[in-house]
């Protein structure tokens, strides 16, 4: 019998043209070797399989730096206008596979370890996820990180080097418990620290008005060192910088002390000042105010501004001699984008820049502000926008607060003078809120000094406009724009489902990867009975391979021939996993009572991190598991229903779950889920997305056509309406027998029978105030979800459907979505064209 093939082979028929030279396997052995032998252990007998990893990595980096050379070279002479991303997330996952698939390298590579006796998949396993983000934020960043370099955008993205990313996840009895998440601990082959980069970060101290201007003084000091990450765009030559900070003490930091016999003490209060990037604050749309987590946000803006004005000063024509002096052309040259409010205080420090430093007078420095930043909008829930204390403000960055009521002071000498007399509407705008003590919103200072301001999903920039900023809207409309996310389809296409980017690329052919739309072409298909017989074996396979790293890893059996109906994303009432629960219960009771039923099999996955202080979010872990508990050992049941959760989500199990997944969860209430791009990853790889009218969702069910989405529940007007007369969670309760039998056994014990209470609090939130309207839409998510079984017992009729979807994926290539800020909001231009490569003449 023929060997599968495995994910490698598929990729490799993706016909891998390779780079010049790349394809030269003997080349690539004798790097590996070097590696190995110099680099890293002296005798190839004692190796480890992590020295392989490590040799393998530098083999692969070394075709990468040339390239990360040349590139900067070609953005020095060419002097191009160059944006910076600005966010404190990246959640990048791992690099050496994404980096063979963007080189064409893959190929050689998993030739040359197979003759030296290795397996590629083993070693591609060793490395650690980057986890630098908490969810859909930092993801995102990560995914423009790569359409950046891609389309050929001069692009810098800035953030913060956390020593602990987020926190894994391990599940102890059904609960949450966290980890320390030290991916640096055996080295990371992809960065490089560039020390001679090295900035000085202020906090503290006070401010003198002077005859020559404001002086901020008496400060602490912590030095902001630079690591650069290589970005290398999709088979174009080109490699961007990804240049994160880590915070190191000054050597004189507190040494004064040593005079009086406090040298020991002096030394380890330098960890006082490191702390500032040591751990990234684990909260997704939750708002935390603490003094270390203002620090981090002032700490990665005051380094990331001195590095953009020194090389906006000296990049011109790759003249090191020649030095801009004239800071009025920034705008010209430099644009900044803040992903969520969370860089904000690049504003006023932009300003104290230009004002106390380069001595402009404040309307030229504010015109230079506003024409440089771009400010986009990720939530509207109310618990997630910042707020932070002036009396904190006023300790940490005394300066910064006076800059912030300068600016508020003319911001609303503007407002009053376009709506004389309205001074609720100067209370509603003004960047400092009064109630509750005095607090500065970081949304209102983010749109007063930006050009432009987008939300992330159309419905979303339209729900800012109409509610949370409307008035800044009403004053200034043409700020407000939309940029509905993306995702790249290398990673999450090519990269971790090839069986399927093969079976498109052999229908279409490869530029799709570059140009998503062409997946349009698809629907041409729909109909052939051979490539619907193709899609639907990929899927098989695909579920095979989970099913089979399932039971090794959780030591379950799962039954590959049942739908995959997953959800997977970080633990929050707004995203309803306890929608999710009602349904598993509603099944579980209904094949209990009917058993010998022609029921569809369904395995539901629910993964995801529930924030370490969210006491809800982890009870939901908590009724899962126990629900899991239940359904999962009666023997009426067998292989009808499993139910399990998925332990650590993060980048690298999204890759192995989301190809496997037949049914995608997208279940928020109308109105709260910004875009998601979790829901587009399912749909490229071939998933039916069950789901409410809500961020992307209301495009995804545009372009793939709404009959071949299950679309289900309230939209943004029912919530609205609903809002205004109240929700009755027992009018449902009540009304609903299936709804009741659900609550009923949760409330009393079934799930929990040791600890009949243990879910009294959510049933006492479901039940008295649930925010987020879980009943409300119950009865249409079960009604839908009939909908899908009876589909799914119809395999072609249910592949058909996942064409169309696949071929409606193109708008969700982050490409797409980069292109348009480029052209939009950064005055950019993409472009497709390839630089030479190391090897090549220039």
């Amino acid at each position: 019998m023929a060997k599968p093939l495995t994910d490698q082979d598929k990729r490799k028929q993706i016909s891998v043209r390779g780079l010049a030279g790349v394809e030269n396997v003997t080349d690539l052995k004798t790097n590996f070797n070097r590696h190995l032998h110099f680099t890293l252990v002296k005798d190839r007998n004692v190796a480890t399989k992590r020295d392989y990893y490590f040799a393998l990595a530098n083999t692969v980096r070394d075709f990468l730096v040339g390239r990360w050379i040349r590139t900067q070279q070609h953005y020095y002479e060419k002097d191009p206008k160059r944006v910076y991303y600005l966010s404190l997330e990246f959640y990048m996952g791992r690099t050496l596979q994404n980096t063979m698939v963007n080189l064409a390298l893959e190929n050689a590579c998993d030739e040359a370890t197979y003759q030296l006796g290795l397996d590629m998949e083993e070693l591609q396993d060793i490395e650690e996820d980057a986890g630098l983000g908490n969810g859909g934020l930092g993801r995102l960043a990560a995914c423009f990180l790569d359409s950046m370099a891609s389309l050929g955008l001069a692009a810098y993205g800035y953030g913060i080097r956390y020593e602990f990313g987020i926190f894994n996840q391990k599940i102890v009895d059904g609960w949450q418990v966290e980890e320390a998440d030290d991916w640096l601990r055996y080295g990371n082959p992809w960065e490089k620290a560039r020390p001679e980069y090295m900035r000085p970060v202020h906090y503290y101290g006070r401010v003198e008005h002077t005859a020559e201007g404001v002086k901020w003084v008496d400060t602490q000091v912590v030095l902001a060192l630079p690591y650069d990450t290589p970005v290398p765009g999709y088979r174009n030559n080109i490699v961007n910088t990804m240049r994160l900070w880590s915070a190191k003490a000054p050597c004189d930091f507190n040494l004064k002390d040593f005079n009086v016999g406090g040298y020991i003490q002096a030394v380890l209060d330098r960890n006082l000042a490191e702390n500032i990037s040591r751990v990234l604050y684990p909260n997704d749309n939750f708002f935390e105010g603490k003094e270390l987590r203002l620090k981090q946000e002032y700490f990665v803006v005051a380094a990331t501004l001195q590095d953009i004005i020194r090389r906006f000063k000296a990049s011109k024509f790759g003249s090191t001699e020649f030095v801009r002096l004239d800071l009025s052309t920034l705008p010209e040259k430099v644009a900044i984008q803040l992903n969520d409010t969370h860089p904000a205080l690049a504003i006023p420090e932009l300003m104290r820049t230009l004002v106390d430093i380069e001595k402009l007078d404040w309307d030229k420095a504010w015109d230079i502000v506003v024409r440089t930043c771009a400010y986009t909008n990720h939530t509207v829930l109310p618990e997630a926008l910042e707020r932070w204390p002036v009396d904190l403000f006023h300790n940490l960055l005394p300066r910064h607060l006076e800059i912030i009521y300068e600016i508020n002071s003319r911001h609303l000498e503007r407002i009053g003078k376009l709506y004389p007399g309205d001074l609720d509407r100067l209370r509603r705008m003004s960047l400092i809120e009064e109630a509750d003590g005095k607090k500065i919103n970081m949304a209102h200072l983010c749109i007063v000094g930006s050009h432009a301001v987008n939300g992330v999903a159309r419905i979303h920039s339209e729900i800012i406009k109409a509610t949370v900023f409307k008035d800044f809207y009403e004053s200034d409309p043409e700020k407000f724009q939309n940029k509905t996310n993306g995702i790249t389809p290398r990673r999450w296409l090519v990269m971790c489902n090839p069986g399927l980017a093969e079976v498109i690329a052999e229908r279409i052919g490869e530029e799709y990867i570059r140009d998503l739309d062409q997946l349009k072409t698809l629907l041409e298909f729909v109909d052939d009975d051979t490539f619907i017989r193709d899609v639907a074996k990929v899927k098989q396979e695909n579920k095979m391979k989970f099913s089979a790293y399932l039971e090794e890893h959780y030591k379950v059996k799962i039954n590959p021939n049942s739908m995959f109906d997953v959800q997977v994303k970080r633990i929050h009432e707004y995203k309803r996993q306890l929608l999710n629960c009602l349904h598993i219960i509603t099944l579980y009771n209904r094949i209990k009572k009917d058993p010998k039923k022609s029921w569809t099999p369904r395995t539901i996955m629910i993964g995801g991190k529930a924030a370490p202080g969210y006491h809800t979010a982890k009870m939901i872990i908590k009724l899962i598991t126990s629900i899991g508990d239940i359904v999962n050992n009666d023997p009426v049941v067998g292989d009808l229903l499993k139910v399990i959760y998925l332990e650590n989500y993060r980048v690298t199990l999204a890759e192995k779950v989301i190809p496997a997944s037949d049914l995608s969860e997208q279940i928020s209430t109308a109105g709260t889920e910004a875009s998601g791009t979790g829901n587009m990853k399912f749909m490229l790889n071939g998933a039916l997305t069950i789901g409410t009218m809500d961020g992307a969702n209301v495009e995804m069910a545009e372009e793939a056509g709404e009959e071949n989405l299950f679309i289900f529940g309230m939209r943004v007007a029912d919530v609205e309406a609903m809002d205004k007369i109240g929700y009755d969670a027992a009018s449902y309760y009540n009304r609903l027998p299936e709804l009741k039998q659900a609550m009923d056994q949760i409330s009393g014990g079934f799930f929990s029978p040791g600890q009949p209470e243990l879910f009294r609090d959510l049933v006492n939130m479901l039940m008295q105030h649930d925010r987020f309207k879980v009943f409300a839409d119950y009865e249409a998510y079960i009604q839908t979800q009939d909908r899908v079984s009876t589909l799914y017992k119809d395999p072609k009729a249910w592949t058909k459907m996942v064409i169309h979807n696949i071929a409606g994926c193109g708008k969700f290539s982050s490409d797409r979505t980069i292109s348009q800020y480029a052209r939009e909001i950064w005055g950019m231009e993409p472009s497709m064209e390839k630089i030479a490569a190391p090897d090549d003449p220039r």
